[in-house]
């Protein structure tokens, strides 16, 4: 199958007199996974409909290769897209559904058969060619939708959120399947979702975005480790938020600010001198089946930890976040770098 790169320039979209996409610039490898990920309305799935030629650009640049497509309608752009709701043709059979745009394309009927067959395999789906798509599961039906994309071998699939009509169990399912079936394949694949975890497990590079523009270009290990600012880490679950003090680890490099998730947070472990600790009164302790979450008050800051057994309200306690687990902000609410980088500037 080919792939090829994609490469994004001042890419902004104007829709209704209203500024949606602010100069985007995005480079995507071949055959590599991005996801564009944000809150709904940030513009995501505005920058993947004007990939595919559905949305056309108040200026910028859009090149697949070394071949510039930003002027090119959706059907010479090669690439493929499935949607949110799969649009496949009820009337249809899944054989007759993907080899529709082989059809379309003048190829024998033969060649359609075979490829069809083919792909039903890839899929796992063989003997279903003549199952209406009607009698089919939300799985099937994505896998249908993804097939259809795929036959016609295109060097770039765009999908739009295509695991998010599903129940959660197969989600979880089909995200390891989608995941293999590209990489499988060598194509490029770019994927809007709003799901955090869904792009963390299936991405090799996430695009943040918010408010029309990137926020953060990064690998999912990176991202989720290292968020760019105050808001986008507390998109990507970073739960509570304390004021920095002077003993505070990272004091050194001025935090103002230290985000951390509940899941790194214990109530009453054994001392830890590297390890931010803040006491407090129990509010409130629910079970969250692999412990107990436990929220406080701590010198005026609410917040929340783990613990392992249950605490009674109104327990004074003490609250302690690894080293490792932290990250700190600037008064800026900026992240800031790690000790030994501020160390190598200096």
């Amino acid at each position: 199958m080919r792939t090829e790169a994609l490469a994004l320039s001042d890419v902004t979209i104007d829709l209704r007199q209203q500024r949606i996409l602010e100069s985007i610039h995005l480079d995507v490898e071949p055959g590599s996974f991005t996801c564009l990920l944000g809150p709904s309305g940030c513009g995501k799935t505005t920058l993947l409909r004007a990939i595919a030629g559905f949305t056309p650009l108040t200026r910028g640049d859009i090149r697949l290769g070394s071949k510039p497509i930003a002027h090119l309608p959706p059907e010479k752009r090669q690439t493929a897209m499935v949607f949110q709701s799969y649009a496949l043709w009820p009337h249809m059979s899944v054989g007759d559904n993907l080899g529709y745009p082989l059809k379309l394309r003048g190829a024998p009927r033969p060649e359609r058969q075979q490829r069809v067959a083919e792909m039903l395999a890839r899929l796992e789906l063989s003997g279903f060619e003549n199952r209406a798509v009607t009698q089919l599961s939300g799985g099937q039906r994505q896998r249908v939708a993804l097939g259809r994309a795929l036959i016609i071998d295109p060097p770039l699939l765009l999908l739009d959120e295509p695991l998010s009509n599903l129940d959660a169990a197969i989600r979880r399912s089909l995200r390891g399947e989608l995941r293999r079936l590209q990489k499988s394949l060598g194509i490029t694949t770019i994927m809007v979702t709003h799901d955090q975890e869904e792009a963390l497990q299936m991405a090799d590079q996430i695009v943040l975005m918010r408010a029309g523009e990137i926020v953060q270009i990064a690998s999912p290990q990176h991202l989720y480790q290292h968020p760019a600012d105050l808001n986008a880490a507390r998109f990507l679950g970073v739960d509570n938020t304390v004021t920095g003090r002077e003993h505070d680890p990272h004091s050194a490099i001025g935090a103002a600010i230290f985000g951390f998730r509940t899941r790194d947070a214990l109530i009453n472990t054994a001392p830890n001198k590297a390890a931010l600790t803040r006491k407090g009164r129990v509010n409130d302790c629910v079970y969250t089946g692999d412990g107990y979450q436990v929220s406080l008050t701590a010198e005026g800051e609410e917040l929340c930890a783990m613990a392992a057994s249950p605490i009674a309200l109104g327990t004074f306690v003490t609250l302690q976040v690894p080293e490792s687990a932290l990250i700190p902000f600037g008064p800026d609410d900026r992240q800031l770098p790690p000790l030994d980088r501020h160390e190598d500037i200096a």
